[in-house]
């Protein structure tokens, strides 16, 4: 069948182009911009109330609807043991430093001293039944008790015995308690001098499953229910919580804000506040002692006098619980009772305000999910784009002095706010197509851990710790992450500053780590001890760090061409050749068709080794096909692929799924030709994620079942899981950089089920424009770039293996790759013969 002319083949473009379109609707700005999910204000509101308790009235006035009441009458006093009543237990913990930094025991005796402050710590971390029994000098009748856990962990199952004075008798079993406090009736007062409490169950806090009980009283204590409104924000958000007072009764009555990411770990305390990693004196609530008078209270870290009445400050969450009540230790600053009006909640929203009119770039498809994923990836990375202050950031010696005041990139919202290259790695590709007015944010971060690099050529991975984290990969992301930098921003001025820098990285740290069979082998030099991106136990030529350094060893060779140090660049590609075939030779596994995650241990294969393998080459093509298969079939789950195929690395190996290791592996099987289960893994992790509380955001890690992977713990906002948009921009639109600061650069769309995207990446010449669809009957596919006047690059469209033919602008032209093309051009591609 005869081609038809340029004539006809534009029109059947012009006419593919117009039905595949996405027009804005009118006076609504650009189409894609309904993906945008960041506030459109830093004042941010509540959009529901989720819960009450107690005497609440009109709740909806924290919304601005009215005034939001709270009243709570002065408990009576509680009941206490007679003088000389004893505890004893199973166990109990050995006095340390608590999370004030202040001396506490944890003996036995401190469930029954009357002081809610103070609590029974065991000793024996997630191993039950722990054992407290309570002897009293004479008889006492008692129709129940009252047991008041600590927050760090609630009781939840638990057994009450009596004794009889020749045996134990069941008084009570509790199971599933979710209450600090709860009550324990007994069926009639039982006359006993001693009350044995078996505790078999807790619930996880993510600060060790103990057994913790701060008081047990002598009776049922009947207190009126703290009073309590829950609001949801919609998605996590970050910032300073501001209250709008409306009056107190006499006498300062408390409130106490606890924060939460998910309503799951959101109790009386925060999920994981800064004061739980050693900050402050309060355990994880923000106090305020109200005024008499009207008034706005804003979130400030600190105490209003000496330890007491304390604040974090700055929160990353979705859910925020205020109730009428005080810390004992509180007192006289504030009282656990009274009437606190309040009509507003708000957050001053401080990180970086991602708008419509902030995008530089963007994307958008046919597929409605994966536009959602690419905007709730750049939400995620706004949330942790956030200048760096002294009183936000980890308290675990995180503070520095040569970051304080400037942009950066944290790694989560809520914790550990510190920027880790780790997660630049990741987050600074997408803040690159995103906003290009925030590249400081990830400059600012490495040229930092560069000026705090150790003499042998070792980089921090951070601040924490004063800079002295001991990890073994992370120097080789500070590589990567730079050349990155430059490719995308063109800045060569830091690039050359920091040459120094990158020579000692790979000249001097990582040849004390090679061994005769040039391979990486962590344990050489010192470093047995330290840890990785996950704090993993792995030691020995591990195919992760091998394939990571051919990787590094591939990006400093690029920037040292860029830079005119060729033999410096043909020493990196020459180590990493050598670095590759060691791998090959040692580290692939031919029965399970996929590399090894080590060559110590138990026989195990991990998504990062296969992962970096397949992207950096080290695998041909028939070896990244047998590996990418390997991970699909092994590796498997519904809310993404695990990290590794079975358990004997971590318990939870099979089951724990990070989108840090994942995006590696999505890019490789859009690049290996597949890019259908590419897309399939991005629904099902970023899907999952999506779908699940808080929504949105990219969680730090996904355990058993699509849990939180570590509990309360886990950051459900970080900046290491946004892959999802440089994989979708880069990969499936197909557009990326090739030369410095976009001189050059290349689309290859990979479209799989996609029949159509758009999107536009700035450049520091102007925004580089890509859309394609693909086509009906004989125009197979469609591209039209645009490129900003002073750069040029190569363009391949698909053919799917078929006969066709391609043009460039209507005119035919020989292959399916262009090269050198400058300005805009479309191409077209037809089925020859059908």
């Amino acid at each position: 069948m005869r081609i038809r002319s340029a004539t006809a083949i534009g029109a059947i473009v012009a006419t593919l182009l117009a039905a595949t379109a996405t027009p804005a609707v009118a006076g609504s700005g650009p189409s894609w911009a309904r993906y945008v999910v960041a506030p459109s204000s830093r004042a941010v509101k509540p959009v529901r109330i989720v819960a009450t308790t107690g005497a609440v009235t009109n709740p909806h006035g924290l919304l601005g609807q009215g005034v939001t009441t709270l009243s709570r009458p002065q408990p009576a006093p509680r009941p206490a043991w007679a003088a000389g009543a004893t505890a004893t237990a199973s166990s109990f913990h050995a006095p340390n430093n608590g999370n004030d930094g202040q001396p506490r025991t944890y003996e036995p005796g401190n469930a029954i001293d009357g002081v809610t402050d103070t609590f029974w710590n065991d000793d024996t971390i997630a191993a039950f039944p722990d054992v407290l029994t309570i002897t009293t000098p004479a008889a006492v009748a008692l129709p129940g008790i009252t047991l008041l856990s600590n927050p760090d962990g609630v009781i939840k199952d638990f057994t009450v015995e009596t004794w009889s004075g020749s045996a134990w008798q069941p008084a009570a079993t509790v199971a599933g308690n979710t209450a600090i406090q709860v009550r324990v009736p007994f069926t009639a007062p039982v006359p006993t001098t001693q009350v044995r409490i078996t505790v078999t169950g807790v619930q996880s806090s993510g600060r060790g499953d103990f057994t913790r009980v701060n008081e047990v009283y002598p009776g049922l204590v009947a207190d009126e229910p703290v009073p309590s409104v829950t609001v949801d924000f919609g998605q996590v958000v970050a910032g300073y919580p501001v209250l709008r007072l409306a009056g107190a009764s006499a006498g300062n009555p408390g409130l106490r804000l606890a924060f939460s990411e998910t309503k799951q770990y959101l109790t009386d305390v925060s999920d994981f506040t800064r004061s739980y990693n050693g900050d402050r004196i309060t355990p994880g609530t923000d106090q305020v002692a109200v005024k008499t008078e009207p008034y706005t209270w804003t979130d400030t870290h600190g105490c209003a006098e000496g330890t007491k009445v304390c604040a974090d400050g700055l929160h990353g969450f979705r859910y925020l619980k205020i109730s009428l009540d005080a810390l004992a230790a509180d007192a006289p600053l504030t009282q656990p009772y009274g009437k606190v009006k309040i009509d507003g909640v708000s957050l001053d929203f401080t990180p970086f305000l991602g708008t419509p009119s902030s995008y530089t770039g963007w994307f958008e498809s046919s597929d409605k999910q994966l536009n959602k994923y690419w905007y709730d990836a750049s939400y995620t990375n706004e949330l942790n784009t956030d200048t760096f202050r002294s009183d936000d950031v980890d308290p675990r010696g995180a503070d520095s002095p040569t970051l304080r005041g400037k942009l950066v990139l944290h790694d989560g919202p809520k914790r550990d706010r510190d920027p880790y290259v780790g997660d630049v790695a990741v987050s600074g590709r997408t803040a690159y197509l995103t906003h290009h007015q925030v590249a400081e944010a990830a400059k600012n971060v490495l040229a930092d851990l560069a000026d705090h690099q150790r003499p042998d050529g070792w980089i921090p991975p951070a601040s924490i710790n004063n800079y002295t984290l001991p990890l073994f990969d992370y120097p080789l992301y500070w590589v990567t992450s730079s050349w990155d930098y430059v490719l995308y921003t063109g800045d060569t001025g830091y690039a050359t500053t920091y040459y120094p820098h990158l020579l000692k990285v790979l000249d001097t740290w990582y040849p004390t780590l090679t061994n005769s069979r040039g391979l990486l082998e962590k344990g050489l030099n010192g470093t047995g001890g330290y840890g990785d991106y996950a704090f993993l136990g792995r030691t020995g030529e591990v195919t992760y760090y091998n394939a990571l350094y051919v990787m590094a060893l591939q990006n400093a060779a690029e920037l040292a061409e860029a830079l005119g140090h060729a033999d410096d660049a043909a020493r990196w590609q020459a180590r990493a050749g050598t670095v590759a075939a060691a791998v090959n030779t040692h580290l692939w596994d031919a029965t399970a068709g996929a590399y090894l995650d080590s060559k110590v241990g138990p026989v195990r294969h991990g998504q990062d080794g296969n992962g970096y393998a397949v992207l950096t080459g080290i695998a041909d093509p028939a070896r990244a096909t047998s590996a990418l298969g390997y991970l699909a079939t092994s590796t498997a789950t519904p809310y993404g692929n695990s990290f590794m195929d079975n358990n004997t690395l971590v318990p939870d190996g099979r089951d724990r799924v990070y989108a840090f290791t994942s995006y590696p592996e999505i890019q490789a099987r859009f690049r290996a030709g597949q890019a259908e289960s590419a897309i399939d893994e991005i629904k099902r992790l970023y899907g999952w994620m999506a779908a699940h509380d808080p929504g949105i955001t990219g969680w730090e890690g996904i355990g058993a079942g699509g849990s939180h992977y570590q509990g309360p713990y886990t950051s459900a906002a970080h900046g290491w899981s946004t892959g999802v948009l440089p994989a979708l921009t880069n990969e499936l639109l197909g557009a990326t950089p090739t030369g410095v600061g976009f001189s050059t650069w290349s689309v290859t769309p990979h479209p799989g089920t996609v029949k159509w995207a758009n999107g536009q990446l700035p450049t520091p010449h102007g925004p580089l424009r890509v859309s394609w669809a693909t086509g009906k009957g004989r125009v197979a596919f469609t591209l039209t770039v645009s490129a900003p006047r002073g750069t040029s690059g190569d363009v391949t469209v698909p053919t799917g293996g078929q006969a066709v033919k391609v043009f460039l602008d209507g005119r035919p032209v020989p292959g399916a790759t262009l090269r050198g093309l400058t300005g805009r051009h479309t191409i077209t591609v037809t089925k020859i013969g059908s």
